[in-house]
Parts: structure tokens; sequence; C-alpha cells
């Protein structure tokens, strides 16, 4: 990153995810335009893929953060 700044793990996430989707994107374009047994089950599990890869990010994301929150207001025993 610029100025010295680090790249926090949802940065890197985000990143990883954009990245995967971009190849998703041209994997489903080349399986919409081949003509093979199966290609149509492929092309549908990459659209299925295309939507559930960010909705689990998402829940990824917030769980990470709802545990990072917990270990900080636990009491010091």
């Amino acid at each position: 990153m610029k100025n010295g700044k680090k790249c926090t793990l949802k940065q890197t996430a985000a990143l990883l995810c954009v990245i995967i989707l971009v190849l998703l994107y041209i994997v489903t374009l080349v399986f919409a335009c081949m003509d093979f047994p199966g290609a149509d089950k492929l092309f549908a599990a990459c659209l299925l893929t295309t939507i559930g890869l960010p909705i689990l990010l998402w829940l990824c994301i917030w769980f990470y953060g709802r545990m990072k929150e917990r270990q900080t207001d636990a009491p010091d025993a």
C-alpha cells in the first residue's frame, strides 16, 4: 500500500474475492461458448459460485469481526 499503510485482513480478502470473481466471469463465458457434455452444469456452477462467493466472503468477514469483538470485550481473569 502507499504511504506505509498495512493491508488489513478485510482488504486482502476483498481483493482475493475480486480476482476470483474476474476469473469466474472469464470461465463462465468460456463454458457458455463451449458445446460438450456437461458444459451446462459447469456453466450453472460458475453462476452459482459468482453469486455465492461474495455472500460467503461477507459472512466470513462478519463472523471474524464478531469473534474479534468478543475477544476484546472478554474480562481478564
